[in-house]
C-alpha cells in the first residue's frame, strides 16, 4: 500500500500573492483538500483533487478524516487561513494524532506556515508588534472564560501588545464588550487600539483609535484587535493618510 502524508497549509490572510512557494507547491501535489468551506473556495478546483469541505467548529473531525484518508496512502491538505499552528488545524491534527494508535503517530505530517493575521495587521498598521507581544483567542469553544480573564489581565499586567484572535461571533457576542472593559480597568485610557478587518481582501477596513473611545461593536470574527502597551504610539502624516502605529524596540525611551 502506498504511503500517504498530511500537510497542514498556512493559506494566509487571503490574497494569492501572501502564500509561500511551499503552499502553494502543496495544494499541487495533494489528492485531498480538506478545510472549512470559506478556505476550501480560496483554492481553484483542478483535475484530479478531491474537495472535503466541512462547516465551523468541526476541526477534530477533519482532523481525523484527513488522517484516515493519510493512512489509505492519499496526499492530504489540511488548510487553514493564515497560519495553520496558530490557533488553527495543525493542533487539531496533533491531538487526533496523539489521541490514536502508534500507527497513527507514524503517518507523515508536515506544517507548511503561512502569513498569520497578527503578521499581516501588523504589516498594514506600521509595527504595533515591534517589542513583546502576546496573541490570545477570545474564543472560549474550548476553554473556560476565567483562563481568557486570567491571560488577559496578566498581557495587561506585563505591558504586552495584545493581538486579540477571533474577538466576536453571533454565539460570542460579548466577549470583546467584556475584554475592553478589563482592559480599561488595566491600561491607561490613551492606550492605542486598532482594528484591522479582512486584511488584505477587497472588504479590508482599518480603524485606529484608543482604549478609551474604541468601539468594540465594530469587531468581528473577521477582525484582529491590536492592542497596544504604554510603549506603542502612533505617527501622525499630513492630510488624510493613516497616521502609523509601531511599538519601539527599546522600552522606556520616549521621544
Amino acid at each position: 500500500m502506498s504511503v500517504g502524508r498530511i500537510l497542514v497549509v498556512g493559506l494566509g490572510p487571503g490574497p494569492e500573492e501572501w502564500m509561500t512557494p511551499e503552499a502553494l507547491q502543496a495544494l499541487e501535489i495533494a489528492t485531498d483538500l480538506i478545510g472549512y468551506e470559506p478556505y476550501v473556495a480560496r483554492i481553484p478546483f483542478r483535475e484530479g483533487l478531491t474537495v472535503h469541505a466541512s462547516d465551523n467548529r468541526v476541526e477534530r473531525e477533519r482532523a481525523r478524516h484527513a488522517l484516515e484518508l493519510a493512512k489509505a496512502g492519499r496526499i492530504v491538505a489540511v488548510v487553514s487561513g493564515g497560519d495553520p499552528g496558530i490557533f488553527a488545524m495543525a493542533a487539531a491534527v496533533f491531538e487526533v494524532v496523539e489521541q490514536g494508535d502508534v500507527h497513527d503517530r507514524n503517518v507523515d505530517v508536515h506544517v507548511l506556515p503561512g502569513v498569520s493575521a497578527m503578521q499581516a495587521a501588523s504589516a498594514r498598521l506600521g509595527a504595533p508588534l515591534g517589542h513583546d507581544f502576546c496573541a490570545i483567542s477570545l474564543s472560549d469553544n474550548l476553554k473556560p472564560w476565567d483562563i481568557v480573564k486570567r491571560r488577559l489581565n496578566a498581557a495587561a499586567e506585563g505591558d504586552f501588545v495584545i493581538a486579540l484572535y477571533n474577538p466576536a461571533s453571533k454565539a460570542r457576542p460579548d466577549a470583546i464588550f467584556k475584554a475592553f472593559a478589563l482592559l480599561r480597568q488595566n491600561k491607561s485610557h490613551d492606550t492605542p487600539v486598532a482594528f484591522a478587518r479582512a486584511i488584505g481582501r477587497p472588504d479590508e477596513r482599518i480603524v485606529l483609535t484608543t482604549l478609551a473611545e474604541a468601539d468594540p461593536s465594530i469587531a468581528d470574527m473577521s477582525t484582529l484587535v491590536m492592542i497596544g502597551s504604554s510603549e506603542t504610539r502612533l505617527v501622525h502624516r499630513s492630510g488624510v493618510k493613516q497616521p502609523w502605529m509601531f511599538t519601539p524596540r527599546s522600552y522606556g525611551r520616549k521621544p
